[in-house]
């Protein structure tokens, strides 16, 4: 209900098994997704990693109660409802939840009938809403380049045009994969400096003795191997765009320098006395959170406040999941003729699987199964077989609770591998590890599985 083509997400929240267990029992009975969490922190970090519809609380909890769990989602969830569940004891706490952001409550004990019309009414509250939004919104299925005619990527064209009429630095955040260069490219053709350059620059592609001078270039003679004068890519940008990638990437005393050419709009090239006046809009981007990184030392304060004038995030393609056929036409067109293929044929089972996939590795995961399917499938229909291994375990193999830790995590760094084409860089990124962890953890894993 809550997308075109998903079913509604639901997170229910309980310290109590037993009601936990029914809720969950029933729910997922009526066709919903059903996420569920035993503590307000737990719901907090699933509400962090997953699109959700609704939120079923109970208000007595210990330690944090639902009341914080409804003022945290109503401040940071714009497009999820929420209803409380609570004893007779407490409906002057429920009527309080309610004036708090709560849609509805649901007094216990409740039947199965009455369960079932709350999160109906809940959900088509909802759904109300977002057609309203959706009625007042212009659509833009293709916008500078990218495709997305889900709520989230509306929002991202949203926020695009909105960077585009000014002139503050825009921070991009979103995992890899997502496309934080082609929204920075959006925001710069869509902006008055389009006749000028974008200057993309890969922070973490660049060895940290080398950085400064790709920045702010270098003067004949300021060190070895400069054998000329060579302006930086601050210079060539200028009257343009410069887009930092992974910006996270930087060490403190790079963040230093950028700081202040954020400040002054100065850049000293290596070996210089003499500053430079440059004209450069900034866009950053991080797959990192960068925020967390302040508190741990890691990325200036300043810098990041200076940088985050206006934030646009982008979701994960699994966030997104109305987007994912529209984009395996795109790419099918975009890939069929050089690859001599007249079109792609897939399968109704192989769409639904591929609806159905996490895409750890988003849309360039996306991008690259295309391809393969073109490859693989030549003039046929592509089926479930030809679709990559990760994606055909992943329908059998389910969420079966018999299994391990230890084989949960092996199974998602297998198939997050899968998905970025075994590229150890970019799967650690995705999984929030250094390569030397990832590479521990494959040892162990093969060790295993040679035993």
């Amino acid at each position: 209900m809550s997308r075109s083509t998903d079913k509604a997400r639901v997170l229910v929240v309980d310290d109590a098994p037993d009601t936990l267990e029914v809720l969950r029992r029933n729910l997922t009975a009526e066709g919903y997704r059903v996420f569920s969490a035993s503590d307000v922190a737990s719901a907090i970090r699933i509400l962090e990693t997953a699109p959700v519809d609704l939120v079923i609380t109970d208000l007595k909890m210990p330690k944090v109660g639902g009341m914080d769990l409804i003022r945290h989602v109503r401040e940071n969830l714009k497009d999820t409802e929420i209803m409380v569940i609570t004893g007779y004891p407490s409906i002057e706490s429920a009527v309080e939840a309610v004036k708090t952001g709560a849609e509805d409550y649901l007094a216990k004990p409740f039947t199965d009938e009455e369960l079932s019309a709350a999160v109906r009414r809940a959900l088509e509250k909802l759904k109300v809403r977002r057609d309203a939004a959706a009625a007042s919104r212009p659509k833009h299925p293709l916008f500078q380049g990218m495709i997305g005619q889900s709520l989230g990527m509306q929002k991202v064209f949203d926020a695009v045009a909105k960077a585009a009429g000014t002139r503050a630095n825009v921070l991009i955040t979103g995992e890899s994969g997502t496309g934080k260069e082609l929204v920075a490219r959006a925001v710069h053709y869509s902006s008055d400096r389009a006749v000028f350059p974008c200057i993309p620059v890969n922070c973490g592609g660049i060895p940290e003795g080398l950085l400064e001078s790709e920045l702010f270039g270098h003067v004949k003679g300021s060190f070895t191997g400069a054998t000329d004068t060579r302006p930086g890519f601050f210079q060539t940008a200028d009257g343009g765009t410069i887009f930092l990638d992974e910006v996270s990437e930087t060490s403190l005393a790079m963040q230093v320098k950028l700081l202040r050419v954020l400040e002054d709009r100065m850049v000293f090239m290596i070996g210089s006395r003499r500053s430079q006046k440059v004209d450069v809009r900034i866009l950053a981007a991080s797959n990192k959170n960068l925020l967390a990184l302040v508190k741990n030392g890691g990325f200036r304060e300043d810098l990041y406040y200076r940088l985050n004038v206006i934030a646009i995030e982008i979701p994960p393609l699994r966030a997104r999941r109305d987007d994912i056929l529209p984009l395996v036409h795109h790419f099918a067109e975009k890939f069929a003729p050089e690859l001599g293929v007249s079109k792609l044929r897939v399968s109704e089972e192989a769409l639904q699987v591929l609806r159905e996939y996490s895409w750890p590795g988003n849309v360039r995961e996306l991008e690259n199964t295309v391809q393969r399917m073109l490859v693989m499938g030549g003039e046929g229909v592509i089926g479930i077989p030809d679709l990559p291994p990760a994606m055909r375990f992943s329908v059998s193999r389910g969420f079966a609770l018999d299994r391990t830790l230890a084989e949960m995590e092996a199974e998602h760094i297998r198939d997050v591998l899968a998905g970025v084409d075994n590229n150890k860089t970019r799967a650690a990124q995705i999984l929030g590890i250094d390569r030397k962890t990832l590479r521990e953890k494959l040892k162990r894993m093969h060790g295993g599985e040679q035993g």
